[in-house]
């Protein structure tokens, strides 16, 4: 099926997103210095770390700076994730009141095990009552601030979520709906279903839609806009050691809103290693203005080490160096030892990244499945649902 979208560019409100391609939230990843380095690259929305409502009205210090915004984003979008309407509503309240969020998305797909036990994540839609209840609560928070959702096809094959609660966002007066193509119990494995994300375009033509799921290129992105009718896509893993694949997707989408169905070829962004290894630099500095800790930003930047150097034939002694990186002046030691001429090495170092996992029955709470409505002890059961966790 291929369609045409209505509109070149997606609208929050007051705010006009230029190239409508949305950063996920991603436990870890999306802070400060990780969102900046992105946006040198290209346009789109970022938005910061998931948050937990709890968290936020009890004025954890850690949840407080994670909201927090560098002052050249002229967007401050936030993430949050609850399971009480009222704690979401007094969440909400403190990030406008305080003028702390300029747009705030609700989670609704962490298909984290320990949350979806207790009710929470991407088993909470299945729950109509409670879902809508959590949405009202939010949109009349929100006020002028627009609001958006994010959530998952449902908890399995059996038990699909994404039409009623997509409605019911839509009816409660979300901004924009955003889908990830996959169901809690395939958590990040296989293929994305796009198939269910033009289901829900087509069922809801009033709200704006989003597509996520296996976007790794620009090229990617630019189908599924084709395919789905999307207003626009949410990138994740995609970007993980590619910062500059923001870039790619700022030039496609310049082209594809000049001419939907234009053919023109957009060459990608194929970095040599040293300019990795000059945006990995980069990162870890910014991770040092972040953190205000040399040592800890090191830290953090490990994890990356395999992400950006996905394909490029550094070898195991580099990698192994790198990340047990110590300072900035340890990472250029390490960086100086490579070949920074080396080429773009292809295919190798594109596609799929970051955490996969198998498909897995989805652990929910004793009885969930009975009732599309909380029945006894479940909405107290929920209240331990309300972890600090990675969103989905």
């Amino acid at each position: 099926m291929t369609q045409q979208i209505s509109a070149p560019a997606l609208q929050y409100g007051n705010i006009a997103i230029k190239t409508p391609v949305v950063l996920a939230p991603m436990a870890g990843i999306t802070n400060t210095a990780f969102r900046l380095l992105c946006r040198e690259f290209g346009g789109g929305l970022y938005v910061a770390e998931m948050v937990t409502s709890r968290a936020l009205v009890e004025r954890n210090e850690e949840s407080l700076r994670l909201v927090g915004h560098h002052p050249s984003e002229d967007v401050r979008s936030v993430q949050l994730y609850g399971v009480d309407p009222k704690t979401i509503a007094e969440a909400v309240t403190i990030l406008v009141a305080e003028d702390r969020a300029d747009h705030i998305d609700l989670n609704f797909g962490c298909p984290v095990p320990k949350v979806t036990r207790k009710g929470g994540g991407a088993a909470l839609p299945w729950k109509q009552d409670l879902f809508a209840s959590i949405v009202n609560a939010a949109v009349k928070a929100a006020g002028e601030v627009p609001l958006t959702v994010k959530m998952r096809k449902g908890i399995d094959d059996n038990h699909l979520t994404y039409l009623d609660a997509g409605k019911a966002a839509r009816d409660a007066g979300v901004t924009a709906i955003a889908l990830h193509g996959r169901t809690a119990s395939e958590y990040y494995s296989g293929h994305a279903d796009w198939t269910s994300i033009a289901t829900l375009r087509e069922a809801l033509p009033d709200v704006q839609v989003l597509g996520n799921g296996d976007i790794w290129s620009a090229a990617d992105a630019i189908r599924m806009m084709r395919e789905t009718g999307v207003d626009g896509v949410v990138v994740g893993r995609g970007c993980l050691g590619r910062p500059w694949l923001f870039g790619d997707l700022q030039a496609a989408f310049d082209e594809y809103q000049r001419d939907p169905n234009s053919n023109a070829a957009i060459d990608p962004i194929q970095p040599n290693l040293g300019e990795v290894a000059d945006a990995f630099k980069r990162h870890g500095e910014l991770l040092v203005d972040f953190f205000e800790d040399e040592a800890k930003a090191c830290r953090d930047i490990r994890k990356h080490v395999a992400w950006y150097f996905k394909g490029y034939p550094v070898g195991g002694e580099f990698r192994a160096s790198l990340a047990q990186v110590e300072s900035l002046t340890h990472m250029d030691e390490i960086l100086g030892t490579l070949d920074r001429t080396q080429a773009y090495p292809g295919e190798e170092a594109e596609g799929p990244r970051g955490r996969l996992g198998g498909a897995k029955q989805t652990a929910l709470p004793e009885n969930w499945l009975d009732s599309r409505e909380l029945v006894g002890d479940q909405r107290k059961m929920l209240q331990e649902a309300e972890l600090s966790v990675s969103g989905g």
